[in-house]
């Protein structure tokens, strides 16, 4: 199909309704696949979400089996798992009443598991102590993170209760902040700088925000979704300074935290650096930290396995938060049996230690090189320019689209980046997502691609958007 005439197909079959155009065309698609519709391409590409297991990526053995014994104790007397394996299935379901993964936990989490994370938060920190009772489960970071902004956000005052939040950053969040009424303040990254924060740029969208509304909160994505950026500590300690002079609570959002792989760089947690400020600071700063098992190397994303911990809340807003926490029924245990595995997997030595290791290590090793992949791919093209990729799921590379291109897509009433996408999606069965739902400068464009799957599927996708770019920017030149 030719660029400037297509689209009106797709408006004609009432496929630009609705609020996620892309995935539903996805589905479409795969079907006319099925029924032998389509005969330029086989499959449909999916790299619009963060998930390795969709991707092609294995999940970890340690995990699988301690949770298949769990689900039937009666593997328990199976030969062919390792002794540590039937060691934690039997530490794990002695935690559960009945001895069932099917009964009823505390609210907030087992207590054994609470510990667990608050002891690999410990570990992760250097030291920096960490109390389960300050750990609270959820099924996934996003309720953990959605319970906090019911805490934070006061919809029936007459001023609405204001958040900061970087730009980009991902739809559902925002999504969220409109569903609790809260008014949304953006702060842009700096791009050129590597998707670098600026506390200059925080002040200066403060500043604008409490011409409208009352800011409470600070939201930090670390390492970024979808720009796949990670602060520097100084960094870190410049924004924890700003919150302490604007009395600003921070939501650390560090669930990309095990997925680090750039030259030279290191993940510190919020947490920690806020440890080492200082009393006045380090005492006084609020925070909430959200980790999950969704997006690191064991990507158990439908498990639904999240966590929160709170730092220096005042005591009554602190039981406050837990009887919030407590309105909801138990996370899913097998959530928390996932949380556990993740905050203490097999240790040199263990049984289970070498296939754990070499399983952990082969998926770092993909990410890394697909990363340099792209990167190599992107810099052989026009129109594309691309920041340096250090950590996280996904990357997020400029489009610069020719005049003609913004033109064509302005008369169709769309984002360029989305009518590329769609037609990207159309032309060679590769679904990503456009820049324009994350947010962007005006006149940017952007996508999303998701960088965790199999090395043989990311080599499809780069080679089925290098041709579909190169045929788009020659149409549009």
């Amino acid at each position: 199909m030719s660029f400037m005439k297509d689209i009106s197909l797709l408006v004609k079959n009432n496929f630009l309704s609705g609020i996620d155009v892309l995935s539903r065309r996805a589905a479409q698609i795969t079907v006319e696949i099925q029924q032998g519709e389509r005969t330029n391409y086989n499959k449909v590409l999916d790299l619009s979400s963060g998930d390795l297991h969709r991707g092609g990526i294995k999940p970890i053995t340690f995990v699988r089996q301690v949770l298949a014994a769990c689900f039937y104790p009666a593997l328990l007397e199976d030969d062919s798992l390792p002794l540590d394996v039937k060691q934690r299935a039997k530490i794990l379901l002695s935690e559960c009443d009945g001895g069932s993964i099917g009964s009823y936990t505390d609210s907030s989490g087992i207590a054994k598991i609470k510990l667990c994370v608050s002891q690999y938060i410990t570990r992760r920190d250097g030291g920096v102590p960490s109390s389960p009772d300050n750990i609270f489960i959820k099924s996934g970071s996003q309720t953990a993170l959605m319970i906090m902004l019911k805490l934070l956000i006061r919809s029936k005052d007459s001023c609405q209760t204001g958040v900061l939040i970087p730009v980009p950053t991902y739809a559902s969040f925002t999504l969220a902040l409109e569903e609790q009424g809260a008014a949304i303040i953006p702060y842009h990254l700096c791009e050129e700088q590597g998707w670098t924060l600026h506390v200059e740029e925080l002040r200066k969208a403060l500043l604008t925000g409490r011409k409208t509304c009352n800011p409470v909160a600070l939201y930090i994505c670390n390492p970024g979704n979808p720009t796949g950026h990670i602060q520097s500590r100084k960094s870190i300690e410049e924004v924890i300074r700003f919150a302490a002079e604007e009395r600003l609570f921070i939501l650390a959002d560090e669930v990309y935290q095990s997925c680090v792989y750039g030259d030279d760089t290191e993940f510190y947690s919020y947490k920690k650096v806020l440890s080492e400020m200082g009393s006045t600071i380090s005492s006084t700063v609020e925070l909430a930290s959200f980790n999950s098992v969704s997006k690191g190397f064991m990507g158990e994303c439908g498990l639904r396995g999240g966590y929160v911990e709170l730092v220096n809340l005042d005591p009554a807003v602190r039981e406050y938060a837990q009887r919030l926490f407590s309105t909801r029924s138990c996370p899913p245990v097998i959530g928390q049996i996932a949380l556990d595995l993740m905050a203490d997997p097999p240790k040199p030595g263990d049984p289970s230690f070498p296939t754990f290791s070499e399983e952990a290590q082969s998926i770092k090793n993909m990410i890394c090189k697909n990363t340099g992949r792209i990167q190599e791919v992107f810099s052989e093209l026009p129109g594309i320019s691309c920041q340096p990729l250090k950590a996280g799921f996904f990357v997020f590379p400029c489009l610069h689209f020719p005049p003609k291109a913004i033109k064509w897509a302005k008369k169709r009433q769309m984002e360029p980046d989305m009518l590329y996408c769609l037609h990207l999606l159309e032309e060679t069965g590769l679904h990503v997502r456009p820049g324009c739902e994350y947010g962007q400068r005006k006149d940017s464009h952007h996508i999303r691609l998701f960088v965790a799957t199999q090395q043989d599927i990311m080599e499809d996708a780069l080679q089925r958007l290098k041709t579909f770019h190169m045929r788009f920017m020659k149409e549009f030149s």
